[in-house]
């Protein structure tokens, strides 16, 4: 039965819970990008927006003809359509500004290509038309998670590393310190893109952005006006906490059965935000921007199973309470509102002991994505 869990392969339920290596970390080794030691300084000064163009004797590489130059990234781009082998397109992105200029003009975003190449892209919405694939893994001793992007359709690849996030208590509330580094997990790094902060009961959180979303965006007070550098994501912009979004779970105040429900209000990345310019100006864009609000798909009640049902299309194997899938909502009074309540936009659900699956499509970014998913973890006895 399409409804039914199957049987996740051994396999896949001991993989392994090995630390990650960062996005483009200066901790990351030399022999994952297999470039020497001088490049490796440039991908990672690139990656921040540090490095301008070569000054030095011999500038052959940046004075290649324009046409030659052109022809050269995109057959790199062709030829490296999935990790590992796009690490080739963010090394030719790195030779120097002209290559980086030029690489990012060929290079196109996850809504049009379905492809993370950059770490500004985990900002960018994802693909319109087919979800992007990704799985988290937790490691309840640390209280940490990772995020990867799914290199093959089974649950047992490794992946690419795409973000981490780290659980911590202040007072009464709990943070999520989101983060490009798995080793750096601080609002100082210059790793940090932003956090999760929930309330008391664990029931209504707050996304935060380590980037000014919109033009008159106000970071929130306290800790936040403190200067967090994330360069990897966006050079010489404003940096601190914008709020970007809220998701909250409704209260079972009768104790009934049933599975969670949740609504998310969020500000959407701007669909034209192809390159890193985009990101690096103060603020990101002139408007407010879209938002959306999402809700959880209604599941439905197996009489044979005698439990909740939602069809994750094989993504999901393991029944669980955290298991989800999000939905827009769609509003009559607007014609173009955003997709429809069948569209799932977002989906999030178990396959092993501490590994889970996401999947998200417009208007989400992966980092919109992962916050949301965080909130899952956690007992929320007012809501079951």
């Amino acid at each position: 039965h399409e409804d039914s869990p199957s049987p996740l392969s051994s396999r896949g339920e001991r993989m392994s819970l090995s630390r990650p290596r960062p996005f483009l970390s200066k901790k990351q080794p030399l022999s994952y990008l297999d470039v020497d030691a001088d490049s490796s300084i440039k991908i990672r000064a690139a990656a921040a927006g540090e490095i301008e163009a070569e000054v030095d004797g011999d500038d052959r590489w940046s004075r290649l003809l324009p046409e030659l130059l052109t022809e050269i990234l995109k057959r790199v781009e062709e030829s490296g359509d999935r990790w590992p082998s796009r690490k080739s397109v963010v090394a030719c992105a790195c030779v120097c500004k002209r290559w980086r200029e030029t690489a990012l003009e060929i290079v196109r975003p996850p809504l049009e290509s379905g492809r993370i190449t950059f770490p500004f892209s985990l900002k960018q919405v994802g693909p319109r038309e087919f979800p992007m694939q990704c799985f988290i893994t937790r490691n309840k001793k640390n209280s940490t998670f990772y995020l990867y992007l799914c290199l093959t359709r089974t649950f047992v690849d490794k992946g690419k590393f795409l973000l981490a996030a780290r659980r911590t208590r202040h007072g009464g509330h709990v943070e999520y310190i989101i983060s490009l580094d798995a080793d750096d997990l601080s609002q100082k790094s210059n790793a940090y893109v932003g956090k999760l902060r929930a309330d008391f009961l664990g029931t209504k959180f707050t996304i935060y952005d380590s980037l000014s979303p919109y033009n008159g965006a106000k970071s929130s007070s306290g800790r936040a006006s403190r200067r967090f550098a994330c360069k990897q994501i966006s050079p010489h912009c404003s940096s601190g906490n914008f709020e970007v979004g809220r998701v909250s779970y409704k209260f079972n105040l009768l104790k009934s059965r049933g599975p969670r429900r949740m609504n998310c209000h969020l500000q959407c990345p701007p669909n034209h935000a192809n390159t890193i310019e985009d990101f690096k100006s103060k603020p990101r864009h002139d408007a407010v921007g879209s938002s959306a609000v999402l809700k959880n798909k209604t599941p439905r009640w197996h009489e044979h199973l005698q439990c909740w049902c939602l069809n994750f299309h094989g993504r999901v194997t393991v029944a669980s309470v955290k298991n989800f899938q999000l939905v827009a909502t769609v509003d009559p009074s607007q014609p173009g509102s955003l997709g429809d309540e069948e569209t799932v936009l977002l989906q999030f659900g178990k396959v092993g002991d501490d590994l889970f699956t996401m999947d998200y499509r417009q208007p989400l970014s992966a980092f919109q994505a992962f916050a949301i998913c965080l909130t899952s973890f956690g007992t929320k006895f007012a809501c079951e």
